[in-house]
């Protein structure tokens, strides 16, 4: 019987930006792994790479050379909307500024993906109420993002990514805006949804306090993996 495959691989992945003397290049040959279920957090100064690896394992920008698989299909021979589809069924993305429409309501934030699949109105309308449930967002349902706290917009920008049930959430800097406190809540939140939902995590931080709730942290300098350590169990 086949092994199932690895949810991300890289093999010796590479990405360079522009031509000639200003050409920069963001990722030198890496090579990763990440299984369905981990949560890994990536870290590095700026420049290091992190957050090309990050587009490319989001299916937002290919690399120049090497391989990357996603469930051992390898991403660099799909069409634009093969990629498209890849993102919109299996990935789900968090961004530090939460990327919220302000005008609409949090519900109607949380429904977007599913009407970009073409989801009937009184599905997608169960699955966001469901999503804001697992969020902890009950009762806040028709409220616009500018009538919620920064920690309660990021958890409808977290119950946006997992409406669609993905496999990969991608998280690039989720608590960026917050304080300490509300970040510990995000950061309890992804972890529960990774241990309860079985929902792949790779977490791109700055902050070491943040970083501790992964299971691994890959750190990045001048575009290649510096370290990959797994955490002890606490």
């Amino acid at each position: 019987m086949n092994a199932t495959p690895p949810l991300i691989s890289f093999t010796r992945v590479t990405r360079t930006y522009g031509e000639g003397g200003g050409q920069v290049r963001a990722l030198a040959g890496v090579d990763l792994t990440i299984s369905k279920g981990e949560f890994i957090a990536i870290m590095g100064p700026s420049g290091s790479g992190k957050s090309t690896a990050m587009n490319i394992i989001g299916c937002l920008d290919r690399p120049s050379g090497g391989s990357f698989k996603f469930l051992g299909t390898e991403v660099n021979g799909l069409s634009q909307d093969q990629r498209a589809l890849l993102r919109r069924n299996f990935i789900g993305f968090v961004f530090q500024g939460f990327n919220l429409l302000n005008r609409t309501t949090a519900i109607e934030n949380v429904e977007l993906p599913l009407i970009y699949r073409g989801m009937a109105r009184r599905e997608r309308r169960e699955r966001a109420l469901q999503a804001l449930h697992h969020v902890g967002l009950e009762g806040r349902e028709h409220h616009t993002p500018g009538e919620l706290s920064g920690g309660q917009q990021q958890r409808v920008a977290i119950a946006r990514a997992i409406v669609t049930d993905p496999l990969l959430l991608l998280a690039d800097e989720p608590t960026g805006n917050l304080d300490t406190q509300r970040s510990r809540e995000i950061m309890d939140l992804l972890a529960r949804l990774n241990e309860d939902q079985g929902i792949t995590v790779v977490m791109v931080t700055h902050e070491p306090d943040m970083a501790a709730y992964a299971h691994r942290v890959i750190r990045f300098v001048d575009g290649r993996i510096a370290s990959d350590e797994a955490r002890a169990a606490a």
